[in-house]
């Protein structure tokens, strides 16, 4: 089955830098493309980043644009979130999603706790 799996979360102050990394297993990685989506406590689950499945075409959210870097290994079966700039609004569970075969994101992962302090 596919699994997606995130890492790389963790605590740091406003200004650092953290990079999340998600594997994922079960499909042909490079035929699919692949996003990262956040959520914040009381609010909606939000489009981040996506990186098309030869990493050619990247798409980003106006509030992260310029910040953050979405990138792809496909011999590693692995998508890159490189984060710079870190504000306490970026505080969120980060989530990484794989495209289904009818577009659309079909596989999650479980979630990577981004905290950022003031």
């Amino acid at each position: 089955q596919v699994q997606v799996v995130e890492s790389g979360g963790g605590l740091v102050q406003a200004g650092g830098s953290l990079r999340l990394a998600c594997a994922a297993s079960g499909r042909t990685f490079s035929a699919y493309d692949m996003g990262w989506f956040r959520q914040a406590p009381g609010k909606e689950r939000e489009f981040v980043a996506a990186i098309s499945r030869s990493g050619g075409n990247t798409y980003y959210a106006a509030s992260v644009k310029g910040r953050f870097t979405i990138s792809r290994d496909n011999a590693k079966n692995t998508v890159y979130l490189q984060m710079k700039s870190l504000k306490p609004e970026d505080t969120a569970v980060y989530y990484c999603a794989m495209e289904g075969i009818h577009g659309g994101y079909d596989y999650w992962g479980q979630g990577t706790q981004v905290t950022v302090s003031s």
